[in-house]
């Protein structure tokens, strides 16, 4: 059965609901003349009259389609329920023909009804983002349609409204509620973010707290928005693309059936035009042969079967939607499900991405305050992401002291800095450095060193006028989920859960047994991990691969399923995952998952279904003992329990 989306018919005379009910005007006209029929008094063209009635009304639909997918050169099982009606006409069979195509009507009308539902809450998405937007202009604040926003104009948002773009806050703080887009429920802080309208839209990354997306709800203070991108191009709107591709990825039991039905339908057809000639071989008449083929062309349509596995795609698909994990189709919903190793990838999936300063240890007579105003006022000419971290961390815990002026900043690459502070020389870096510049330090500094770099920290030595000041440790800090996640992912039988890294083995393995992986593997460029992923599929044959799309798209496209988190930021998460979990939540892993166990049983029991009433129809149908009615009682039905069946997947709850 053809589930495409001319299915979604032009508003008929009744609105969206005229099949449903042509169809059941179909039903009642039907029952009428039936009764009539018994009437004596009543002459036995009312009857007549009335099941001619039927005919328009059940047959409308189901022929508009029928034509539809003739003229496509396409044969469609609309036809093949047309064929059996006329069929029962010509035998004078009014009655039952009249009921064929009310049951297909209603049948096909109910499953429609269905998948719109299914379809209406991801439509929801697009009805999330406002329609119009209030613009700054020369002090002047005028209301627009969002389509003629464009990337640095300023727009003002009002308390409790929608944010109308996707952009970076300028002015102003207030707490967003960005469930539509991340599914995260409880509301974002957002603050304005320093710096001139072309510096802020020339800026490759803007950091979430500064970051707005079109279609979230702001709290209770106003703020000014300068636009980033058009409305085309918002996270927003790239979800609702992506689900609406999401019903084209077919999924491994849509390929199964799509094979099966393709040489089914024509060895159904073989069958039922050899039954029509049955009176040759057995005595009964050419009517009682034709009824019979038509009763198995009705039996063996495989309606229930087409439409088994897309209705509980798409239910799954939106269940998820609604609580911000983005899944790109039927195959990466049903792959899920079956996996037995995932790799991870460190920074920013099991960890913050943001590191911290950890520890501050003075050597010889520094204070642990004078170790910090040296780092800080050296650091503070890098513009390097650990070089900014130390600076904020160590601002911190010194509060306002006044800091020293450093100044002639010398990067050594990958090894650490060189700065002038007080007309002395301050180098700051690891081991390398000092052995490169023949400052070897003393054993029991570099035993020291050692000892915290087995701990996953990333130390440096800081030095003053060839004097070891002190030592100095940087960390990535797990995600506070991140445990608790792989604890859950271990209890629902995920059996190998790996990192890969480009960090240092001993860091990787530190922070894996802090958060309970099974294994770490760090030192890995982003092509040495397309081969770590080659070689868990050959352990396992499928395998995840969760990271943040950015360095690991690669690693990503080679395994069974892509998961990027932090998708609402990336563009490059949401184009080469199949699954992006929204809220850059790793928590929501473990819901997608049992979310996959349960589609793919669903769709399990479809098959079942479905397959199952055409085998018992079947043989029925030939031997005569069931007629046209049953038939297409029973086979309606099934249509009819699949998809109620798919759509408890909406419904789908995940309880730890």
């Amino acid at each position: 059965m053809e589930t495409s989306n001319h299915h979604h018919h032009d508003k008929g005379i009744f609105g969206k609901h005229t099949e449903l009910i042509f169809s059941i005007i179909s039903g009642v006209v039907l029952g009428l003349g039936f009764t009539l029929s018994y009437i004596v008094t009543v002459p036995l063209w009312c009857s007549f009259a009335l099941y001619l009635l039927a005919y328009f009304f059940g047959g409308f639909y189901t022929t508009k389609e029928a034509i539809e997918a003739v003229v496509k050169g396409g044969f469609e099982i609309d036809f093949l329920m047309l064929v059996a009606a006329i069929g029962a006409a010509i035998l004078g069979e009014w009655a039952e023909g009249a009921l064929l195509l009310f049951l297909f009507s209603l049948g096909h009308s109910l499953e429609h009804f269905a998948m719109h539902k299914a379809k209406s809450s991801i439509a929801a998405l697009a009805e999330i983002s406002p329609k119009t937007a209030f613009l700054k202009l020369n002090g002047e604040t005028t209301e627009v349609a969002i389509d003629t926003l464009k990337p640095g104009d300023i727009i003002f948002i009002k308390p409790h409204t929608k944010i109308a773009a996707d952009g970076v806050v300028i002015k102003g703080n207030s707490s967003v509620n960005q469930a539509s887009i991340t599914g995260e429920s409880i509301p974002v802080d957002k603050v304005a973010m320093e710096g001139s309208v072309n510096e802020l839209l020339q800026a490759k990354t803007i950091p979430l707290e500064h970051q707005v997306f079109s279609g979230t709800l702001n709290g209770s203070n106003s703020m000014e928005v300068l636009v980033l991108k058009k409305s085309t191009d918002t996270t927003l709107a790239k979800l609702i693309t992506l689900v609406k591709e999401a019903q084209t990825q077919k999924s491994p039991t849509q390929l199964f059936t799509d094979k099966f039905e393709k040489y089914f339908v024509p060895s159904v057809l073989i069958l039922v035009v050899a039954l029509h000639f049955a009176f040759l071989v057995i005595d009964e008449s050419f009517s009682e042969s034709f009824y019979r083929a038509m009763a198995v062309l009705v039996a063996a349509s495989p309606c229930a079967l087409a439409i088994s596995t897309p209705s509980a795609v798409l239910s799954g698909v939106a269940r998820a939607a609604r609580s911000g994990v983005l899944i790109k189709g039927g195959k990466p919903l049903e792959d899920l499900g079956v996996l037995k190793a995932i790799a991870f990838d460190k920074t920013g999936t099991l960890t913050e991405g943001k590191p911290k300063l950890i520890d501050v240890l003075p050597l010889s007579a520094t204070t642990e305050n004078e170790l910090l105003q040296t780092v800080i006022a050296v650091e503070k000419l890098s513009d390097h992401p650990l070089a900014k971290a130390i600076v904020k961390d160590g601002l911190q815990r010194i509060g306002d002291l006044k800091l020293p002026k450093a100044q002639d900043l010398e990067a050594y690459m990958g090894q650490g800095i060189k700065a002038i502070l007080n007309k002395e020389s301050v180098y700051i870096g690891n081991i390398e450095l000092f052995q490169a510049i023949d400052l070897a330090p003393p054993e029991h500094i570099s035993s020291k060193i050692n000892a915290l770099a087995k701990e996953g920290k990333t130390t440096m030595l800081v030095c003053k006028n060839n004097s070891f000041i002190g030592i100095i440790t940087v960390m990535d800090t797990p995600r506070e989920e991140a445990g608790e996640t792989l604890e859950q992912l271990k209890d629902i039988g995920i059996e190998q859960m790996i990192m890969i890294s480009g960090d240092h083995q001993l860091v990787a393995k530190t922070i894996a047994q802090k958060i309970g992986l099974t294994d770490a593997w760090g030192e890995l460029l982003p092509e040495d991990k397309v081969t770590a992923i080659k070689k868990l599929k050959e352990q396992h044959r499928k395998v995840a691969m969760v990271g943040d799309g950015v360095n690991d798209a690669p690693a990503m496209a080679h395994s069974t399923v892509g998961i990027a988190m932090g998708a609402a930021g990336s563009e490059v998460a949401l184009e080469t995952a199949d699954i992006a979990l929204m809220g850059n939540k790793l928590n929501k892993l473990p819901f997608a998952i049992a979310l996959s166990r349960k589609a793919k049983n669903i769709i399990r029991q479809n098959l079942f279904i479905s397959l199952g009433m055409v085998a018992i129809l079947i043989p029925l149908t030939v031997a005569g003992i069931a007629t046209i009615g049953p038939a297409v009682l029973m086979h309606e039905g099934s249509t009819l329990v699949v998809v109620f069946n798919a759509l408890r997947l909406l419904r789908f709850d995940y309880k730890v």
